[in-house]
């Protein structure tokens, strides 16, 4: 029997809003199965294959205080694929400290619960991030050939080699308590094999965004297209401004990537939007006539209104973020080379070997 399942799940909760962002799929019930489950193996991505159906969901969302009190309820509707990306504010939610998440469309009459979550708390005075992407960055991983991306789906990220040098590097700053957030070009069907992935290497509570590879397939609906299978600029992007818009303006903020693909010019564009620099229409128009960031119609609305969102928030808070970028190298390159149109603020660029790199 099939129930609705939540593939992933991210409650953020700031001193002014809760932002939610989850997607939900049907699955098998396998708490009703006799089926065995090894308990704690690791898992592999194509485990998980059958999360490319798409669904569309009612949920309901209570929220309780520390003394299990109901403090507000509310129901929304997902997109077709299941997403939902939401926020919600009022005095309700600042004695919001537990969330009960219920599917109730589905059988009329039924709610059906899906889980119970704890909010991530970035509050106060003093906001930290650290935003990592993770192939390449943490973890080796190769996705050139079809035997690659076979192994990759059909291993579990562990029998990958683990960038020491970058999760040392990330810990470190999470234990100044630096909240992490996990970017990926990876199928969102990846969520589990990397959520075992960064446990077993001690990285809790980490918000990841991952690529919905059902937007792509899709011939009506989908905000992503054909071409973002291998062009992520636009991706990655995309969600640095889902991530900010969900925690706030941060006082400080670490990027890490790798100089194998655009994570240079994704952060340095990311900086100079940060920074209020450039007027957002301004920066649009540079980034589409850019390779890496070659844009659909649908996708120009939809980047053009992120970013004039975001630098509304920051000429009203007239808040200045302190950035600094982490850039694995990707041989023994001494300097980061980029187009002249994004080196703004370049100096910001750290760039580190591994010894991988150094070969």
């Amino acid at each position: 029997m099939k129930r609705a399942h939540l593939v992933n799940f991210l409650a953020v909760k700031t001193d002014e809003d809760l932002a939610i962002r989850a997607n939900l799929t049907m699955r098998e019930n396998i708490y009703s199965s006799a089926r065995k489950y090894e308990r704690f193996a690791p898992k592999f991505p194509i485990q998980a294959y059958k999360l490319l159906n798409a669904y569309q969901f009612k949920i309901k969302i209570i929220g309780r205080d520390d003394n299990h009190q109901i403090t507000f309820s509310r129901e929304f509707e997902s997109d077709s694929f299941g997403g939902l990306n939401i926020k919600i504010g009022g005095q309700e939610i600042s004695c919001a400290e537990k969330l009960e998440i219920f599917e109730i469309g589905k059988s009329p009459g039924l709610e059906i619960l899906l889980g119970n979550f704890i909010p991530i708390k970035i509050t106060g005075e003093k906001k930290n991030l650290i935003i990592c992407d993770f192939d390449k960055t943490l973890v080796d991983t190769k996705y050139s050939t079809p035997e690659e991306i076979y192994k990759s789906l059909t291993s579990p990220i562990q029998n990958f080699p683990t960038v020491t040098e970058s999760v040392e590097m990330a810990k470190g700053y999470i234990n100044k308590e630096y909240h992490p957030f996990i970017l990926s070009a990876s199928p969102h069907f990846y969520e589990e094999a990397m959520r075992d992935w960064l446990y077993s290497n001690d990285i809790y509570s980490a918000g990841i965004f991952l690529k919905d590879y059902r937007k792509i397939f899709s011939l009506l609906e989908g905000d992503l297209t054909p071409k973002d299978l291998k062009v992520q600029g636009i991706y990655k992007l995309n969600h640095l401004l889902d991530i900010i818009h969900m925690t706030g303006i941060p006082d400080k903020l670490v990027l890490m990537g790798d100089n194998f693909e655009s994570d240079p010019i994704i952060y340095l564009t990311f900086n100079e939007l940060l920074q209020g620099r450039t007027e957002p229409r301004e920066l649009w128009n540079r980034l589409k006539n850019y390779e890496a960031f070659k844009l659909s119609t649908k996708q120009n609305s939809m980047f053009l209104n992120k970013i004039f969102q975001l630098s509304d928030i920051i000429r009203k808070l007239e808040k200045k973020t302190e950035v600094t970028i982490y850039i694995r190298k990707k041989a023994k390159e001494d300097e980061l080379r980029v187009p002249k149109q994004f080196s703004y603020q370049i100096d910001r660029v750290n760039l580190y070997e591994t010894p991988s790199t150094q070969k």
